[in-house]
């Protein structure tokens, strides 16, 4: 799938991901509806409401591609797939459903294993990220294009992280000793990506945790943007692993940070 089509597919997607973001937004001014899941995590009629909404265009723009989303069981037992959409249709729900504002929608297309097309709407803060291939990823502010190219931002001296908590773990810990980092900021969602993109951060690391669906639009728009991702030994991540787990991931904005 070239550029191209991958850049029409996004651009059908966009105005999508806008009004489901709303309706998120609407749904929790109303008050909303939820349930704890088998993994005792939270689950709300807004995430429902929001997976409906982008599967059901997904699959009009897309049918002969498969998805795989967080709230369905739709082809979660498949092994070996190749080429398949990931969904997370509310990433960070606990800050959903708290008021809080770091809350994302998400998509990513895997083409061969690997994710080549993403989009992240965060709309309570009202950012919304897109790739669509090597050298494509952007930032949608007042209706303008902004480029993503991963050039350092922060000051030379200076080496800012995110970071999934606030109370470091060991390995953790010591990977930030390791990169210099001067500095770490606590960030919910897969928004880490996309402020990594953006150079306003420089790294995340994290240790296998969660599953692909949180992790494959962030991955495109990061690395379309010349961003680095890699497991903790170096090695290139790919998808459509086992129950579609994560394996441990560290961010770079670039190879000098």
């Amino acid at each position: 799938m070239d550029n191209h089509n991958l850049k029409k597919i996004s651009d059908e997607l966009i105005k999508t991901f806008i009004f489901a973001g709303k309706k998120s937004i609407k749904l929790r001014e109303l008050g909303l509806k939820k349930e704890t899941k088998s993994d005792n995590t939270p689950v709300t009629n807004g995430d429902i409401e929001v997976n409906n909404i982008l599967t059901e265009k997904i699959k009009n723009i897309t049918p002969e591609i498969p998805i795989i989303s967080e709230e369905s069981t739709s082809n979660k037992s498949q092994t070996n797939m190749n080429n398949f959409w990931l969904i997370d249709p509310i990433d960070g729900t606990y800050d959903y459903i708290n008021n809080k504002d770091e809350f994302t929608l998400n998509a990513g297309l895997i083409i061969n294993k690997k994710p080549v097309l993403g989009i992240i709407y965060a709309p309570a803060k009202s950012r919304l990220f897109y790739s669509y291939g090597y050298g494509n990823s952007f930032e949608v502010i007042n209706e303008k294009e902004i480029k993503l190219t991963c050039e350092k931002k922060t000051k030379a001296n200076q080496i800012r992280a995110v970071s999934y908590s606030q109370n470091l773990k060991p390995e953790i810990a010591e990977l930030h000793k390791k990169f210099g980092v001067t500095e770490f900021t606590k960030m919910k969602s897969s928004l880490k990506f996309c402020v990594v993109a953006t150079s306003e951060y420089d790294l995340y690391v994290a240790e296998p945790r969660a599953c692909e669906w949180d992790i494959a639009a962030g991955h495109a728009i990061l690395e379309n943007a010349g961003g680095i991702i890699t497991d903790f030994s170096g090695n290139e991540i790919f998808y459509g692993k086992k129950d579609f787990k994560n394996s441990s991931l560290i961010l770079k904005r670039g190879k000098n940070l």
